[in-house]
């Protein structure tokens, strides 16, 4: 199998390159350089946004193409017009943002996506307009029956350049209180990045076309289960803080970007962490348990230093000290 990965240096990009070398498939990475591709691909260099920074592409072919694009569309757009007489189907690692809010029902395939969407945009100030747009022009260069759009939820494992669970590992490795949001049993739904690329390669493999929302179950694992793995595969003695949702949100603190992964009760909590996802069940999807995800992205992590990389277009996550102190009646 020939692959072009679009990206291929960086989280779900590496973890895809890592994850089609392991099948013996001969892999092509193309990317701007700033990172190191993985031992044994062949590299083109571009800048996508670039004149002329699609030069490398413009020879070759590909059974299959995966773009990994995360900001302007019209990136998306120019690469797939580019490769649509040379490579047999095209997937876009799109993600679950593109479904409308609030939804009308449980987010599945058939939910409503984000309006205003456009494959020729040059920004990507919306996010979430910015993938529907990147999904619209895949669709559009490839057709229906050749694009897959892979519309991932929360993604965490190792190579995270986001900043979620390397923080929740580091934090709890330093001991302590630590302020645990609660509840316990809140159920998480999210997919290891590389759960998501063996189903990725699986669908390019197998011609699949159209839509999936690529995330585990709902319940998969819990808060506690979470914070728990971190506990466990860091050694640490930490005490988690069960600290009830209504105290967190009263102390001024964010969910999602102040505690990653963490969303109360409530409407934006169900979007994010209650999806049907048994249109991808039913073709293959399966998931790692947590501690294996918690416990390898350790491992990667203490093996780079404990500094995880974070992508400059994202905020910094994580709680001050000052703000979990406070909260937990204890000094700095």
């Amino acid at each position: 199998m020939r692959l072009l990965i679009l990206g291929g240096t960086e989280f779900v990009g590496r973890a895809l390159a890592e994850a089609a070398l392991a099948r013996n498939w001969d892999v092509t990475v193309f990317h701007r350089g700033r990172h190191t591709a993985p031992e044994g691909v062949t590299v083109l260099h571009g800048d996508r946004l670039a004149d002329g920074g699609l030069a490398a592409l413009e020879g070759g072919a590909w059974d299959a193409v995966v773009d990994t694009w995360s900001a302007a569309p019209v990136a998306v757009r120019d690469a797939a017009r580019l490769l649509a007489d040379r490579a047999g189907g095209y997937a876009y690692i799109s993600s679950g943002s593109v479904y409308a809010f609030p939804p009308t029902g449980r987010i599945s395939e058939s939910a409503p996506v984000v309006a205003g969407a456009d494959p020729d945009a040059t920004d990507a100030d919306d996010y979430a307009r910015a993938k529907r747009g990147g999904e619209l022009a895949a669709v559009d260069a490839f057709g229906e029956d050749r694009a897959l759009l892979v519309r991932a939820g929360l993604i965490l494992g190792p190579y995270e350049n986001i900043g979620r669970l390397p923080w929740w590992l580091n934090r709890i490795a330093r001991g302590g209180p630590v302020l645990a949001p609660g509840p316990r049993d809140l159920p998480l739904q999210y997919i290891d990045a590389r759960d998501l690329a063996e189903w990725t390669l699986d669908a390019v493999r197998d011609r699949r076309s159209g839509a999936y929302s690529l995330v585990s179950e709902s319940g998969h694992a819990t808060m506690g289960e979470l914070l728990e793995s971190c506990a466990r595969v860091t050694g640490s003695s930490v005490e988690l803080r069960w600290t009830a949702p209504e105290d967190v949100l009263a102390a001024g603190i964010e969910p999602w970007t102040e505690l990653p992964v963490w969303l109360p009760p409530g409407e934006v909590h169900d979007v994010m962490h209650g999806a049907d996802v048994s249109k991808a069940l039913a073709a293959g999807l399966r998931c790692r348990p947590v501690g294996e995800t918690v416990a390898d992205t350790w491992e990667w992590l203490r093996g780079i230093g404990g500094v995880a990389p974070q992508r400059p277009d994202r905020p910094v996550l994580g709680l001050p000290t000052e703000k979990e102190a406070a909260v937990l009646g204890r000094e700095v």
